[in-house]
């Protein structure tokens, strides 16, 4: 119920802002991403590491079954813990600073599309009901 109020404000502010003189445009944010070159490359590099790291749970996991003594036990779990969530840690970050990077691109490349061909405003596609010219194909993002 509530989801529905904010959908409806969301159209009503949405047709307000926008008048019959404005000039609108919309955009398919998901076909531009997974066009993308560079979020397709991210991906593959991301998948790579992730493999990487599940490398790390194989060996502790073979070097913990090898081990019979408790005490070393729960220092090798301690240490392949440690090990892993840094590792994960730093390529979550890695990730999502270069995904910032792609994304800030993307947004530039539509604001540059749509000073060029003077829109008064420009709405991700999912948002705008009705109205706009879908300018997604003139969206050039490596």
């Amino acid at each position: 119920m509530n989801k529905s109020i904010f959908i409806l404000l969301g159209v009503f502010l949405t047709m307000s802002i926008v008048q019959a003189d404005d000039s609108v445009a919309v955009v398919d944010l998901q076909q531009i991403v997974s066009n993308s070159s560079q979020v397709k490359l991210l991906k593959q590099e991301h998948s790579r590491k992730m493999d990487e790291l599940n490398k790390i749970i194989v060996n502790a996991r073979g070097e913990i079954s090898n081990e019979t003594d408790e005490n070393k036990i729960i220092q090798l779990e301690e240490k392949y813990t440690k090990e892993f969530n840094t590792k994960k840690d730093a390529l979550e970050r890695d990730y999502n600073n270069r995904l910032a990077v792609i994304e800030k691109s993307i947004k530039d490349e539509i604001a540059k599309k749509a000073q060029k061909d003077k829109y008064d405003y420009v709405f991700a596609k999912s948002v705008l009901l009705y109205g706009g010219k879908d300018i997604t194909n003139e969206i050039n993002v490596k």
